[in-house]
Parts: C-alpha cells; structure tokens; sequence
C-alpha cells in the first residue's frame, strides 16, 4: 500500500477521533461511516445500515447524562488492509444515576474514506 494510502487513513481516523473527544458522535457518524455499516458490540448479533446503526447511537447518547472522562490511549494502522485499531476508556454517569466505564478496542474497517464495518471488543461486566 502506498504511503499516501497510509497518510490518508491515519488522516481520517485522526479525525474521527476529534470529533468523538469533541462529542460530535452523531455527526460523525454522517461523516465517517459507510450507508452499508455493520457495527457490532463483543458477540451481540450486528447493527446493520447507517440508519439503523444512528439509530442505536441516539439511544446510547440519551442514556448518558454526563460525561466525566474520554481518553484515546491508542490508534493503530494497517492500511494495506484498510483497517484501524482504537482504544479508548471512558466513564459516564448514565440518566439513571450510575456511573459506567469502559476500556474498550474498536477494529474498524475502511474503504474509500469511511467505516464499513467496526466492532467493539471490551468487559461486559465490567
């Protein structure tokens, strides 16, 4: 894969990752993500489609009351395979009064500057 292909990606996962530290997860899902996603969470059955997919996003933003932290610990790159690895921890107090965290690793799949496919792997229990 060239180093333009490299540089691209890197460009746009850096981007995503702006807007998700910023709070603009909704319009990053209109930006960066492909009409055919398919998103899926550890081994629960996959979201399919964009619509559905911003959908299940809405739901997860309403439900959080008050972010109190969001920290990108790493980003990884395989260009030639069209993919990005992010790991990320978070901790929000949810609208019905308790406070999740999460440590969790996004695999995403690119093609032609957007997400086609991304699953998140993390503790469940946790």
């Amino acid at each position: 894969m060239s180093t333009a292909t490299q540089t691209n990606l890197q460009a746009r996962v850096n981007e995503l990752v702006s807007y998700i530290q910023l709070g603009r997860i909704m319009e990053a899902m209109n930006e960066f993500y492909a009409d055919n996603l398919v998103m899926q969470e550890n081994n629960k059955p996959a979201t399919v489609g964009l619509a559905a997919n911003i959908e299940r996003e809405k739901q997860f933003v309403a439900y959080v009351k008050q972010w109190k932290s969001l920290n990108i610990e790493a980003v990884a790159i395989d260009a030639a395979r069209g993919k990005a690895l992010v790991q990320s921890n978070f901790e929000f107090e949810a609208v019905d009064g308790k406070t999740l965290k999460y440590d969790q690793v996004s695999v995403q799949t690119w093609k032609d500057g957007k997400i086609v496919s991304e699953k998140f792997y993390y503790d469940s229990a946790a």
